[in-house]
């Protein structure tokens, strides 16, 4: 039973208190006397009706400190799950909402740290696994050295290179310890060059770049620009089909610029249009789900955006807007 907790001030609380506690006081005196109570009566049950009262109108100020003491022990030994009422309207019940909210964001906090390390250890435990196996067959004989059996064991090495990569990108974005260093450049220039370095990993699958104007400019971190739009084109290329086709164009937007990498791949469902941007959602293409969250990290740091759109004749495109 709270009945105070409509009043908005806890000051006000009090004052309710104080008056009810001297009111109930003075009426227990003064009827005792005309009862004929003696004075030690009178005095003794208006302490009891005082403290009666006291009790039930200031219950509703404390029980959520308590509530709270109670909750944060339990937060400290690892329970996130615990909440206090705050259907208080006054600074106490302002408290209790704000502890909530805290508590709240701890648990998702806690959620995401245990699956992290649970994903991390996947990604980590795959590749690990496969180049162990590989090299015990070549300690043991079982397979001979040749070039092929060390181009699979470096195929491996390099995958687990860029995870451990991707995480520190990560981990440096999200702590805000990769500053920008925003210039103007050729959007152009540094499109074929992206398109040049994917072209080097042999998947057969056709890239073309159109830039309009052919001369356009953008201000922005260019070597950070140049990390999305790989992770982009991997990411495209990834998901089209053997001698599918993947565009990567650029076009001024309100001052700024739009980049879009479009392929011919199955397309991104649109419930998980803003899903494949998370950490580790890899929506089961064979990545390590890092590219397009380093991606959006980067493009949000320039104040821009990042989307998945569904191509115009299927596929999946994304689209990259820069301010100007």
């Amino acid at each position: 039973m709270r009945p105070l907790d409509r009043i908005g001030s806890i000051k006000l609380k009090l004052g309710i208190v104080i008056v009810a506690t001297v009111t109930g006081t003075v009426l227990i005196l003064f009827f005792g006397k005309r009862a004929g109570l003696l004075i030690e009566e009178r005095a003794l049950v208006a302490v009891g009706l005082g403290l009666v009262m006291v009790q039930l109108l200031a219950r509703g100020m404390t029980s959520p400190l308590r509530e709270m003491a109670a909750a944060a022990a339990a937060m400290a030994g690892g329970d996130h799950s615990r909440r206090v009422t705050d259907t208080s309207r006054d600074e106490v019940g302002d408290l209790a909402r704000a502890f909530n909210a805290m508590a709240a964001e701890l648990a998702d906090v806690d959620r995401a740290r245990r699956e992290l390390v649970a994903n991390v250890s996947h990604e980590l435990r795959t590749p690990l696994t496969a180049l162990h196996a590989l090299l015990e067959n070549l300690a043991d004989g079982v397979a001979p050295a040749d070039p092929e059996a060390l181009r699979t064991a470096l195929a491996q090495t390099e995958r687990l290179g860029r995870l451990v990569g991707q995480l520190l990108d990560l981990s440096r974005l999200e702590a805000g310890a990769v500053p920008l260093a925003p210039r103007d450049f050729a959007v152009r220039e540094l499109l074929e060059q992206a398109t040049r370095e994917c072209a080097l990993d042999g998947r057969p699958v056709r890239l073309a770049v159109q830039v309009q104007p052919g001369d356009l400019r953008a201000h922005a971190d260019p070597e950070r620009v140049h990390q999305v739009v790989a992770n982009l084109l991997e990411n495209a290329v990834r998901h089209s089909p053997p001698d599918g086709r993947v565009w990567l164009s650029a076009h001024t937007t309100g001052g700024g610029v739009t980049l879009q990498v479009a392929d011919e791949g199955p397309g991104i469902p649109d419930e998980q249009a803003e899903r494949v941007f998370e950490r580790f959602e890899r929506g089961g293409d064979g990545g390590t789900g890092l590219g397009l969250a380093i991606a959006r990290w980067i493009v949000e740091a320039h104040g821009g955006a990042i989307r998945a759109e569904r191509g115009a004749a299927g596929g999946c495109r994304m689209v990259v807007e820069l301010p100007g």
